[in-house]
């Protein structure tokens, strides 16, 4: 038996348990950084749409092009230098991946940030991450305000809803929310930079390619886990990218049809879990951009005739979101009356799902919700179901491509299958450590 237990820790353990057109191992050294593979893709695909927002759509070039700009601004305009910590506090809005991979290709850190945090949780995350700059949307300016003095922080860049739209139209956006709708609670910040500022100054900058190696962290993505204050878990480009790279080989699973379930630049994926949680940012700022494809990004999907309007407007092919969201979703009228005929991939994360969600969703739609495995600490993917028929329902699949599992007993000895431990996983995926 113990021989048996050594090699289930194996990652080829799994190899011949995949699906058709999942490759079993990944090259690792097929990039450098996250920065190499978004400049890549974005050349490769120039012409594709990116991100869509608020009715505005950004093709790959022109995401490279403002962020460059941002990258310009940072570098030019601030005495940041590269490995120091930036945070980025804003919802799914296009302003996000313009910032992060900007910030990236300045050589800096991200440091994610929810928007919803109370000002002791922003507190504590900028404090421990010794963030330099910020960038954040103006509707939380307030506890910026509040928790700015208690901080490292010299830079800040503030963004507003309507940036990305037309002169005439983001200047409506803006009076809307901060007007119209009170969105926008009063606060003083006037050392605060406007991100349109910052994208003007860094267009009559230059760009410095900054090296960026595998090793070198990526992202302080925070995490709560089940003790104490929440830690920020070291995310390197390796690992970002490997997992990017496992993910990715999984969504190649051979569909009815024999080809490869997700197509090059065919793709149109809604995205309405937060691209700061590790898990869309994987799925939508990474595997997407892989592929060439178009993510919509969806700014509040508590709103869910919202979204659900939105939805409409796109013949889309895959989601991600999570039991909660599916059966508010569900539980609307109008959500019956959506065209789902493209719709092959729905996945879920974030919390276990739940079987009568998960069947009524197939009955909805003709798609099968398939679940997986993840923590921040893994980047956040471990392991995954197949997709289509042979996805398991209740269970979390298969470790992905390169990744290895086993199940201890409390004195660290590993234990045959069917019985309750603890869960080791080891992978080009695993966190760096704790920051």
């Amino acid at each position: 038996m113990q021989g048996k237990r050594i090699k289930i820790m194996q990652a080829d353990f799994w190899d011949d348990k995949r699906p058709a057109g999942v490759d079993a191992e990944v090259d690792l050294q097929t990039y450098q950084s996250v920065v190499e593979v978004f400049e890549r893709c974005c050349r490769k695909f120039a012409d594709r749409p990116a991100f869509s927002n608020m009715g505005v759509t950004l093709t790959y070039a022109e995401l490279e092009r403002h962020s460059a700009a941002f990258a310009a601004y940072l570098q030019q305009h601030t005495q940041l230098v590269p490995g120091d910590r930036i945070a980025v506090q804003m919802p799914n809005i296009l302003q996000y991946p313009i910032a992060v991979f900007g910030a990236m290709r300045a050589g800096l850190t991200v440091v994610n940030t929810n928007p919803l945090y109370t000002a002791r949780e922003m507190r504590h995350q900028f404090k421990d991450s010794g963030a330099r700059a910020l960038v954040y949307l103006n509707l939380f300016g307030k506890l910026v305000q509040e928790v700015l003095p208690d901080t490292a922080i010299e830079y800040l860049i503030e963004v507003k809803m309507g940036d990305m739209q037309s002169a005439a139209k983001g200047w409506l956006v803006n009076t809307i929310v901060d007007k119209v709708k009170k969105m926008v609670p009063e606060f003083h910040l006037p050392q605060a930079v406007g991100f349109k500022r910052t994208l003007r100054l860094g267009r009559d900058s230059r760009m410095q390619a900054v090296p960026r190696g595998l090793q070198d962290v990526a992202v302080l993505q925070y995490t709560g886990g089940t003790t104490g204050l929440a830690k920020g878990a070291m995310l390197t480009h390796g690992n970002l990218v490997a997992n990017m790279q496992q993910v990715y080989a999984c969504m190649r699973q051979h569909g009815p049809q024999g080809g490869s379930l997700f197509e090059e630049g065919k793709e149109v994926m809604i995205a309405p879990l937060p691209l700061y949680h590790i898990y869309a940012f994987t799925a939508n700022c990474m595997c997407m951009m892989i592929s060439g494809n178009h993510n919509i990004l969806i700014t509040n999907p508590r709103d869910i005739g919202g979204f659900i309007k939105e939805l409409g407007k796109w013949k889309f092919t895959a989601m991600i979101g999570l039991n909660t969201l599916f059966v508010a979703l569900m539980n609307h009228p109008e959500f019956k009356n959506l065209d789902f005929s493209a719709l092959k991939s729905t996945n879920s994360g974030g919390t276990a799902l739940v079987k009568a969600t998960a069947e009524r969703w197939a009955q909805i739609t003709g798609c099968t919700i398939v679940e997986g495995y993840g923590l921040t600490e893994t980047s956040p993917v471990a392991s995954a179901n197949p997709y289509g028929t042979l996805a398991r329902l209740g269970t979390v699949g298969i470790p992905v491509p390169g990744t290895a599992m086993k199940v201890i007993d409390d004195n660290g000895i590993e234990l045959p299958f069917g019985e309750r431990g603890e869960l080791c996983i080891k992978g080009p995926q695993v966190m760096k450590g704790y920051w």
